[in-house]
């Protein structure tokens, strides 16, 4: 079966009119997928929030300028921002491409900046938890979301008979819209 990523034919379920499949077998590999989603998801949710509700972005600033990232108020916002996007991203499973990016960026930096020097292991400081993290966006990334998906419906509007994008462009829609999974 060929890579999303890559643009390779996917299986096409069984077709509805008005594009909504019905009988859809799911493949071990699409439903593992689902959990890998929430929990990323959930998780980068819950740190982006920490950083942007109520006395957040405040409280994190000092930990930002600590780290030579000033002002630390506007990079607290920044970093939750882009905490939330992914998190949302993961468990919605549209833009789950874009989303594992900021995943990785933000966790990069924080091995990179905070982790690091203190080991692997979580209890410690270290980085163990931020690889995990890293791990299951990298995997999003290179996976895309799965027809499990909010991308899958619309990518699937989109390509069908009276797709739009198939009358406009019909092979660079399709692409870039499984290239941003």
């Amino acid at each position: 079966r060929g890579s999303t990523l890559t643009g390779g034919a996917r299986p096409k379920a069984p077709r509805e009119e008005g594009g909504v499949a019905m009988g859809m077998a799911v493949s071990p590999e699409e439903l593992s997928l689902v959990p890998a989603r929430g929990a990323l998801g959930a998780t980068m949710l819950y740190h982006g929030a920490s950083k942007l509700r109520g006395e957040g972005p405040r409280q994190s600033a000092p930990m930002f300028e600590s780290m030579g990232f000033k002002p630390g108020e506007r990079w607290a916002k920044l970093t939750g921002l882009a905490e939330v996007f992914g998190g949302a991203t993961a468990i919605l499973g549209i833009g789950t491409r874009i989303g594992a990016l900021a995943v990785l960026v933000t966790q990069g930096v924080a091995v990179w900046k905070v982790h690091a020097g203190k080991g692997f292991s979580n209890a410690a400081g270290g980085y163990e938890f931020n690889l995990l993290l890293m791990a299951a966006a990298l995997g999003l990334l290179v996976s895309g979301p799965g027809t499990l998906s909010a991308h899958e419906l619309v990518e699937r509007r989109l390509e069908g008979p009276a797709g739009w994008l198939r009358r406009a462009r019909p092979r660079r829609g399709v692409r870039l819209a499984r290239l941003l999974g």
